[in-house]
């Protein structure tokens, strides 16, 4: 066997490091060009999320006038596949060891009573009312049936 030294011709490298100091004229119409696409990007998802949110608390501004609360009248979500546990009782203030803001008296005494919280309906608005609820069910450490109400009818 032969043993042959291969040879490389030595190739041409280019530098690591770049010099800053040589102008490229592209460059800051290339920089106001992407900040001003990030600009209207950053517009028009604030605008759409705004309309999104603005859509969402309709049913809450509905109750801002207590006159509106009214028998059969239906309030919040009409999801009933997220909120498909319903209850009836009166509504009253207080929650039970800090949970629930609320609580829904029901035939067959206190341990009956469902506590409640709600992010998409104002449950002031019916404090002394008989009403019926759609929501689910939370799990509770202190609440016998701790539940986050999602639709609220009027019965009384």
């Amino acid at each position: 066997m032969d043993n042959q030294v291969q040879t490389q011709t030595p190739t041409t490298r280019r530098p690591v490091m770049h010099s800053f100091t040589e102008s490229n004229s592209s460059s800051p119409i290339k920089s106001l060009f992407l900040l001003v696409l990030i600009a209207l990007l950053g517009i028009g998802s604030g605008f759409g999320l705004a309309q999104l949110s603005t859509k969402a608390g309709k049913n809450i501004s509905l109750l801002s006038n207590n006159n509106s609360v009214t028998k059969g009248k239906t309030f919040g979500s009409s999801d009933t596949t997220t909120f498909k546990d319903t209850t009836e009782g009166v509504l009253k203030t207080g929650g039970i060891d800090g949970e629930g803001q609320y609580h829904l008296v029901r035939s067959g005494g206190e341990s009956q009573n469902v506590y409640l919280t709600s992010s998409s309906v104002d449950l002031a608005q019916f404090v002394d009312r008989k009403i019926k609820i759609w929501g689910e069910t939370q799990e509770g450490e202190r609440a016998g049936w701790l539940m986050d109400v999602g639709r609220v009818e009027v019965l009384d």
